[in-house]
């Protein structure tokens, strides 16, 4: 377990979730967190597990080393600005998880050469199971990795290039609703051929969990575990025919696409 203290300034959904998960994977204790946010009254079930709660940022960097800001991207600099005199370049560690703020910008917010690393999960770190990609400025290897660990606690995290935060938000998070639209459609599908809802939803669900464990666990490319499943003249090929001929990898990638050219345009 880990000793070190963790603040989070921004209690709402992503916020909740990191400290949850980090209080079930037992990295953390309770006590070694602190999580802040105006309304603390939405936050009672974290501090009867332990974990301090308060309405007062400053209190995160006076307890904490590394401080997590799990905040809306306009709030970034209101947040920030009246907590410049408390940040210290030989003890904080800042990890933003704010969509589309650079760590340029942050540093820039500050004022200061603090270690900032900028991380982007997905929804699943509320059980988890998000995957993170990490982008650092002016961290050494043991803070990255102290970061990574924490991520790790969550899910899968690996370290990329910050040129590249904004695809893998669109691959890491926008993907989790393409992944659950897929999802949708097959259990369409189920009930058509004949299942109740649930029980395709069940079938669809564990399907694609089992498929991408394959992937993960075995290391190898799609197509290598689709041929195992594509006999000559079988109903598997037909199927898969029949979606590439309507375009359903064309779809999703200009989906992908689309999505990347909104974030690009709204910066």
């Amino acid at each position: 377990m880990s000793v070190k203290k963790i603040a989070i300034i921004g209690g709402g959904n992503l916020g909740t979730a990191i400290a949850e998960g980090l209080i079930q994977s037992g990295f953390v204790s309770p006590k070694h967190i602190l999580i802040t946010k105006r309304n603390t009254q939405t936050l009672l079930e974290l501090e009867r597990k332990g974990v301090l709660v308060s309405d007062r940022n400053e209190e995160a960097l006076r307890y904490a080393d590394l401080i997590i800001l799990a905040v809306k991207p306009y709030q970034v600099s209101e947040v920030l600005a009246p907590l410049k005199k408390e940040f210290r370049e030989d003890r904080h560690v800042l990890v933003s998880v704010v969509t589309g703020v650079s760590t340029e910008e942050i540093g820039g917010l500050l004022g200061k050469r603090i270690p900032i690393v900028r991380a982007m999960p997905n929804t699943a770190i509320a059980i988890q199971e998000s995957m993170t990609c990490l982008a650092a400025r002016d961290a050494s290897e043991e803070q990255l990795q102290f970061v990574q660990d924490v991520f790790s606690q969550l899910g899968k995290s690996i370290r990329i290039d910050e040129k590249l935060m904004d695809a893998s938000t669109v691959l890491g998070a926008c993907g989790t609703a393409f992944a659950m639209r897929y999802i949708r459609a097959n259990i369409q599908g189920g009930i058509e051929i004949g299942f109740d809802a649930a029980t395709a939803n069940q079938i669809a669900a564990q399907t694609v969990k089992g498929a991408a464990a394959l992937l993960l666990t075995k290391g190898t490319h799609p197509e290598q575990e689709i041929d195992k499943v594509t006999t000559p003249k079988g109903c598997t090929i037909a199927g898969l025919n029949e979606m590439e001929h309507r375009g359903f990898s064309s779809s999703l990638i200009k989906g992908l696409v689309a999505s990347y050219e909104k974030i690009k345009k709204d910066q």
